[in-house]
């Protein structure tokens, strides 16, 4: 009777511990912090506290850190208006936004929060939206409990069970179609202990934009649905516009600091190689996922996902994020600038400190004519006629690459030098576009052109005078001469700002 009353007692013991635990899930929880990845273990049981309205922020900004060791009540509010806006210089788009930006309003919340989600569809808009928050568990991920007309406010609550960067976006047929027109966003939601101190915290979003005219046709340009459902964007760009994140809108930092970036990728097709030339991540969560990877040159970011990626800065400059799949970003305009603002660490990067021309073994006779004319210039006999023939060897080697052996140059992206009317208009001007490069817009025969020509500083005064003359005597320019002395004149007066560099 003894023994049956003594194991009676130690299951009794045993169920009121197995009790005790249970009915401390957030303490639990606590405990194992640093394994608070799944749903699982994500509920720290009811919000406690009054209820907090969340601080929205529109790209490429960050809300504050939620800086919170308890579950709370978040009320988000988020209206979604339909905008005519920039997408390219000249040119503009009707976006469908979240808050009114492309991407939408971002938003932070903390693991175990419960999220309750106020939708507005602005009065004036043409069609009913909804939103699926790829952080929601639940049906839809919100898409259902949320469908709101013009002119209407929708309500859902859920519980943010799993810590991550989340993509959220609108889910209203023709779904493509919306995310298209740039709607969505991303939700970060923190693990329990936070995330490790940064001194710069910044939002950029990746999309692909369809419209019916070519790429930086001037004018409003329609959505295409044939071009979207190709998967052929006339646009994939950072932030919703070309430009969006350059210039004055760059994103900045100094040296000695570690910037975090939260890249999503709304799609609504491509898959984004996120780099940033001339750094390695030294973190990466890819694909929002729980364990980072280190070391990192480009990472993936499917249509729909997001990431986050961590640097710390050695060296200013101005760092150019792209898509690597690369013509996108230099012939779409998947291209934004992170200006670094510091002191030169030269046991880091010297920066240039050789700059020769390089010929290898066409060297001979290559140079034979540029040796010529540099002997006949010594001797103050040099002919036009041997410029002329110095500066085609010259021009072989350092201009034919992008300007063509024939000066046809290439259809979009190089402009011509043939029978040019920009060199026309001002023949001298050769002079400061090949010592200082060229950098922006530029009309060449009635087509403009955007590219990027680098100085050729490298070239002596007798090397540039030599192409010069070259150029302004073939392919019907209106011929002319140019002599060294001209260059050096040039040359001890540079434009105010300094060319682009890549």
């Amino acid at each position: 009777m003894k023994r049956i009353l003594l194991v009676l007692a130690i299951a009794a013991s045993a169920g009121l511990t197995a009790c005790s635990s249970s009915s401390t899930p957030a303490v639990m929880a606590t405990a194992n912090a640093a394994t608070t990845g799944g749903s699982a273990k994500g509920d720290f049981g009811p919000p406690q506290g009054e209820p907090i309205h969340a601080v929205l922020t529109s790209p490429p900004h960050v809300p504050p850190p939620v800086n919170r060791n308890y579950p709370a009540k978040v009320i988000v509010d988020l209206e979604v208006i339909e905008k005519e806006m920039p997408i390219s210089e000249g040119v503009t788009y009707t976006f469908w936004t979240f808050g009114g930006t492309v991407p939408g309003s971002f938003i932070r919340v903390r693991q175990g929060d419960t999220v309750e989600f106020h939708l507005k569809n602005a009065p004036d808009s043409k069609m009913p939206h909804n939103i699926d928050l790829h952080g929601v568990t639940g049906p839809g991920g919100g898409a259902a409990s949320s469908f709101t007309a013009p002119g209407h406010e929708s309500q859902f609550t859920f519980k943010a069970l799993n810590q991550g960067i989340y993509v959220y976006h609108c889910a209203t047929a023709p779904v493509g179609m919306h995310v298209a027109n740039g709607m969505y966003g991303l939700i970060l939601v923190e693990p329990p202990e936070g995330l490790s101190k940064v001194d710069h915290e910044y939002y950029v979003m990746q999309g692909d934009f369809y419209t019916t005219g070519k790429y930086r046709e001037k004018g409003h340009q329609p959505f295409d649905m044939e071009k979207a459902i190709d998967e052929n964007p006339t646009y994939v760009l950072f932030n919703g516009a070309e430009g969006a994140l350059t210039g004055d809108k760059a994103l900045a930092a100094k040296t000695g600091e570690t910037v975090r970036l939260f890249v999503g990728n709304g799609g609504p097709n491509l898959v984004s190689s996120f780099h940033v030339i001339g750094e390695i991540f030294d973190k990466v969560q890819p694909e929002g996922g729980t364990h980072p990877q280190e070391n990192v040159q480009t990472t993936l970011i499917p249509a729909g996902g997001a990431a986050t990626v961590e640097f710390h800065l050695e060296v200013p400059g101005s760092y150019v994020l792209v898509d690597h799949s690369i013509f996108r970003a230099f012939n779409k305009g998947a291209l934004a600038i992170l200006k670094v603002d510091g002191p030169e660490n030269k046991a880091i990067y010297s920066g240039k400190e050789v700059d020769a021309v390089y010929l290898g073994d066409r060297s001979e006779p290559n140079l034979k004519a540029v040796s010529t004319a540099a002997t006949a210039h010594a001797a103050g006999t040099l002919t036009k006629e041997e410029q002329i023939a110095a500066g085609k060897q010259l021009f072989t080697g350092t201009c034919s690459v992008c300007h063509q052996a024939n000066g046809q140059g290439l259809p979009s992206v190089f402009p011509p030098l043939a029978k040019s009317d920009y060199i026309a208009a001002d023949p001298k001007r050769i002079i400061d576009v090949v010592l200082h490069g060229l950098n922006g817009k530029v009309k060449v025969n009635g087509t403009e052109y955007n590219s990027v020509m680098p100085p050729m500083t490298q070239l002596t005064d007798d090397e540039v005078a030599n192409i010069a003359t070259y150029v302004l005597n073939s392919w019907d320019n209106p011929g002319g001469r140019v002599a060294k002395e001209e260059v050096a004149t040039v040359r001890a007066n540079p434009p105010a700002s300094k060319p682009a560099e890549h």
